[in-house]
């Protein structure tokens, strides 16, 4: 019975090679669990009709938001794996699940890691011009002067705004006072107003408010500094050694997706993201494209994992 069980399966092999090599017959879902409209669509309606082509198959964006990205995560961990439904996010992938208790996923464990597909320049470090301090290390400084007085907006436990903000206060020893808010806009309109003092945001939303004077933009998290604000210096560069924390989007499918699927996605999102006209829409959102290779994508989620991890420890305590 175990031999004739051992014969059917390797008289499937050729069939199931053959299903492989002429994926994809059908169209395929990209699922982003954020709201329509958010980095995410601006990344992947840059480069999805080049990956379509490359394909041959409609490459159609799906948005399942819900418990600050969450629900979709965990819908696309729960599907086969068989190439048919991607999952495009953001860092939160890894970020998020230190600071919640309702996730139902591994990360690292629970998803193929197909492909990081671009990146950031890091957040700005923004302040409401009433923050007496024109530089991070006047920043710093007023920290520890006024112990626990200082505030900043936090758009979400995990997001883009909340880890560089506790780094930031890990590294420099500095009471600074998280206020939760339920996403980016909603903190940048009290920061606006006033009603907190800073925010990492990132560098289009805050490029027109420096240049209106309406924020002060003191360092970006980045390693090197952007174009788009060439006169705002790294984290580094005013004063915090090592410090660096971009946001990154990367490309994800369920456990197990074969490994010829997986190379042919990630190459045809190489070919998309070095496309002239797809560098040129990128550098206007201030970002870059990095078509990382698969195995080194997956030890690149793996160590953001553990950071996330480690930063979730120290806040939770």
């Amino acid at each position: 019975m175990i031999g004739r069980r051992l014969l059917g399966l390797a008289a499937l092999a050729p069939t199931i090679a053959l299903a492989q090599q002429d994926w994809p017959t059908r169209p395929i879902r990209v699922v982003v669990p954020s709201t329509p409209g958010g980095p995410p669509d601006l990344v992947l309606r840059a480069i999805l009709p080049k990956i379509s082509a490359t394909l041959g198959q409609p490459v159609v964006l799906e948005n399942r938001a819900g418990g600050g990205g969450l629900v979709g995560t965990a819908y696309v961990a729960r599907l086969p794996a068989d190439g048919y439904t991607w999952l495009f996010t953001t860092a939160s992938h890894t970020n998020i699940p230190p600071f919640n208790d309702n996730v139902t996923y591994d990360p690292v464990r629970d998803f193929t890691h197909v492909t990081l597909a671009a990146q950031n320049f890091g957040q700005a470090l923004v302040v409401h011009p009433s923050v007496r301090a024109t530089s991070l290390a006047e920043l710093i400084a007023l920290a520890k002067r006024e112990p626990g007085r200082l505030t900043y907006a936090n758009a979400g436990n995990g997001t883009a705004s909340h880890i560089p903000a506790e780094l930031m206060k890990a590294m420099t020893g500095t009471d600074i006072l998280s206020i939760p808010y339920r996403g980016v806009a909603e903190a940048t309109t009290d920061l606006l107003a006033g009603r907190v003092d800073m925010f990492f945001v990132g560098t289009q939303i805050a490029r027109q408010h420096v240049e209106s004077g309406a924020l002060r933009a003191l360092a970006i998290t980045g390693a090197r500094r952007w174009s788009g604000m060439p006169n705002t210096p790294t984290m580094e560069e005013a004063g915090l050694p090592g410090f660096e924390v971009v946001n990154w989007f990367g490309l994800w499918m369920p456990a197990g997706a074969p490994d010829a699927i997986v190379r042919k996605v990630h190459a045809a999102v190489a070919a998309a993201v070095n496309e002239p006209e797809v560098k040129q829409q990128f550098d206007g959102l201030g970002l870059e494209g990095v078509a990382m290779p698969p195995d080194r994508f997956a030890g690149f989620v793996a160590e953001q994992a553990r950071i996330a991890q480690e930063i979730g420890r120290r806040v939770n305590r």
